[in-house]
Order: structure tokens, then C-alpha cells, then sequence
């Protein structure tokens, strides 16, 4: 889909949460990398705030921020051939915790003139002409964006349910659903969150997501870890952060307890209610705590069934869960819990509702499982690329030009 619609020479400023010097792995990242194959892409990282300033001075990258801030060093790094990446000249005030709406409007606006006064700066420098403006997620830092750079097109990318967390709700309950309908556009990485954004703007698309899932292929002959051998079969296994907020403890106690003769293995670290549960005391459950992320596709590899145990509420009922397709990139057998997001993989995965569906659904998983099966898995994950995330981007963007005209 993406060489059909294609968008190229234009100029995309890219503005969210995840600065490009964040450790962990980011959606928005991936598709400014994707962006910047045919087009120029200036991905500009969220100004640092004063408590942020003052509480982490030390951090090597406050440092570095509070250096471009003090003129002591350059803030535009290019990062590739149509690629920049900028560290904005501006402090913003820490103002979250005002309870006034009119008090924090007044200060939220003032924000966003200094982050749009750095963002300006550069626009000039590297003469940005009729850019599109491509916010993922952020409602706050970026709210007046629309008006203070006037973009050709305003982008509002929606990856995440962020009212369900408090720091997000106090004020973003007001202003998300504000953000949303006046962008241009909305494109969400799940049906759950296109519904969501369509409640206010009617432009409103659901474009996927993309994986990096050059590792997790053709790794199926991966020797098991040494903390593997010895396991007894069947191996039910679930890989990713043990989160008591994302995944159902008692659900797993009630697989573990039922079927003491399967082999539960926890890959990754554990918050601390995962640390005091009572999972702890079940033999056959198994707790191997974080590991390099380049042995993941070993453990998934060494197990006969993989498991997304989530809980139904707002922060997992709208998140693409990439993990699935981690798992059916290396063709394993899928059981997890059925929200709408999880629809995209409803053909192509086992979809529960109660932990009482799951023993017979991991047993069906089991029994049903073939090498057609498992090619099946791998051809479908592989359509989950960020070229073809991307390629969906442009068909939204492609689409409402068209309306405009």
C-alpha cells in the first residue's frame, strides 16, 4: 500500500513525549525514519521543564539540554541525509500540578509560545517551508501547535489511551478531546483509538502499526537458554514487562494452580505486586526475570504456547499489543485476552474473555498447532511493517487533501 501513496519532498516537522535520545523503543522514531525516506523530517524533542531541570541536573541528558538552553552548544543534530533531530533553546514551566483551569490555560499557553518560538528558530535555519506538523501523543506541550506554526496539515497520532493515568487525566480529559478536534487529522495505531478520535473528528483513521521484527525471524532453530533445559512440557510462556496494571495475576494463578503440569515461564521484570504474589510459591510457575533483548527470540522460541494475559481497562483495551507480533513472527501459537484492539489478530490468535476460557483455549492452541499453522503466523505478522504503517499515514493525509481542495 505504501507505493501507492507514497508521499514525498515535503517537509514533516515531527513534535511528541519520546525525545530521540530515549533508550527504550518508540513508535514515533521509527516512523520519522520512515518518513525521512522521501521526505525531509525534523523530529524535535519536548522542551525540558524547570522541575526537570532542577531535580536532574546531574543526568547527562538534562545536561545536554540545559547546554543548548545556555547557548553553550549546538541543538540541531542531523541525524541522517533528510533527517534532523533538535533540542529546543526554551525552558518550560512544570505546571501540571495546577488544579485551575483558567491558572494552567494561561501558563499552558505560554509554554507553547516558547516551545513554538525555539521550534520557529529552526524552521528558518533549515527553511521548513509548507510542513505538515505530526504530534504524537502529546497534549499538553503541543496544544497551541497548531496555531503558533500554522502547519499545512496538523496531525494528531493517538497510540495510547493516556487519560486512564492520573497525570494525563487532571487536565487532559478537557483538552485531548479539544486537541483532537481541532488537528486536521487523527491516525491511531489501533481500531480502539481511531473510535475514540472519531467521536470528535470526523477524519479519523486506524493506520496500524509497525515491528521491528528482524529478530524474531527465521530463529526457530535458536538454541533453548540454559535456564530453559530441564523444564517440563508443555511450555506456556509470556515475554514482556510483568505489570500488575497490564496483566491479570489471577488469571495466571488460576492456569498455574489448574494445571500443575504445565510449565509457566514469566520472561522480564516485575513490579511489586508481581514481586509478593503468591505465583511465587507455585512450582511450576517460573520467574526468569529481564534479559538482553537479544535472547527474547530464544525464549519464545522454547515455548509451546505464548500468552498475553491482560486485564480489560483503559490503558489495555485500546494498546496495540506488539509483543503478539513478536510471537507470530517466530509462528508460535497465540492465547490472549480479547479486547478490540486485539481484533486486528482475531484469525490468526486464540481471543479469551475469563480465565476460565483459557485452559481449553491453550489446550486447543496446543492440539491444533501445524507447520501450516505456523507459516500462516509468520506470513501475517510480516505485513505489520513500517513501511506499511506509514503507507497508511499517507493515505489518510492523501485523503483529507483531497478534501480540502
Amino acid at each position: 500500500m505504501a507505493d501507492n501513496y507514497t508521499i514525498s519532498n515535503r517537509d514533516i516537522i515531527i513534535v511528541g513525549q519520546q525525545p530521540w535520545d530515549v533508550e527504550i523503543g518508540s513508535n514515533c522514531k521509527n516512523i520519522a525514519l520512515e518518513f525521512s525516506k522521501h521526505n525531509r523530517v525534523l523530529y524535535i524533542n519536548s522542551p525540558l521543564d524547570r522541575i526537570t531541570k532542577l531535580k536532574q541536573k546531574a543526568d547527562p541528558k538534562v545536561k545536554k539540554r540545559i547546554d543548548v538552553i545556555n547557548s553553550k552548544t549546538d541543538g540541531l543534530v542531523k541525524i541522517g541525509e533528510n533527517l534532523w533531530n533538535y533540542y529546543p533553546d526554551e525552558l518550560i514551566e512544570s505546571i501540571n500540578w495546577i488544579k485551575s483551569n483558567f491558572i494552567y490555560n494561561w501558563f499552558n499557553k505560554i509554554n507553547n509560545k516558547r516551545f513554538a518560538r525555539s521550534i520557529n528558530k529552526v524552521i528558518k535555519q533549515i527553511d521548513f517551508k509548507d510542513f505538515i506538523l505530526f504530534n504524537d501523543n502529546d497534549i499538553f506541550r503541543c496544544f497551541y501547535l497548531k496555531e503558533l506554526l500554522k502547519p499545512t496539515v496538523s496531525i494528531y497520532y493517538s497510540r495510547d489511551y493516556l487519560l486512564y493515568v492520573d497525570y494525563w487525566k487532571l487536565h487532559g480529559q478537557k483538552l485531548e478531546p479539544e486537541l483532537i478536534k481541532k488537528s486536521d487529522l487523527c491516525v491511531a495505531n489501533s481500531t480502539y483509538l481511531a473510535n475514540y478520535c472519531k467521536q470528535y473528528n470526523t477524519h479519523s483513521w486506524y493506520v496500524g502499526q509497525g515491528c521491528d521484527l528482524e529478530v524474531f525471524t527465521n530463529k526457530q532453530d535458536t538454541p533453548l537458554p540454559q535456564d530453559i533445559i530441564g523444564l517440563q512440557k508443555p511450555i506456556i510462556g509470556y515475554v514482556g514487562a510483568l505489570q500488575s496494571i497490564r496483566l491479570d495475576l489471577e488469571l495466571l494463578h488460576h492456569i498455574a494452580t489448574q494445571k500443575p503440569d504445565w510449565s509457566i515461564v514469566l520472561v522480564g521484570p516485575e513490579d511489586e505486586q508481581f514481586k509478593v504474589h503468591n505465583l511465587h510459591e507455585l512450582k511450576n510457575v517460573h520467574f526468569l526475570g529481564s534479559k538482553n533483548p537479544d535472547t527474547l527470540p530464544a525464549y519464545i522460541n522454547s515455548f509451546d504456547a505464548c500468552l498475553n494475559p491482560q486485564v480489560v481497562n483503559q490503558v489495555t483495551i485500546g494498546n496495540y499489543p506488539r509483543k503478539i507480533d513478536e510471537y507470530l513472527a517466530m509462528g508460535k501459537p497465540v492465547v490472549a485476552t480479547r479486547t478490540e484492539a486485539m481484533s486486528v489478530f482475531e484469525q490468526h490468535t486464540y481471543l479469551g474473555i475469563t480465565k476460565e476460557d483459557y485452559i481449553p483455549l491453550i489446550e486447543k492452541a496446543l492440539n491444533e498447532n501445524s507447520p501450516e499453522k505456523k507459516q500462516e503466523r509468520i506470513q501475517f505478522a510480516a505485513t505489520h511493517t513500517w513501511e506499511n504503517n506509514v503507507g497508511e499515514i499517507y493515505a489518510a493525509i492523501n485523503e483529507f487533501e483531497k478534501t480540502k481542495k
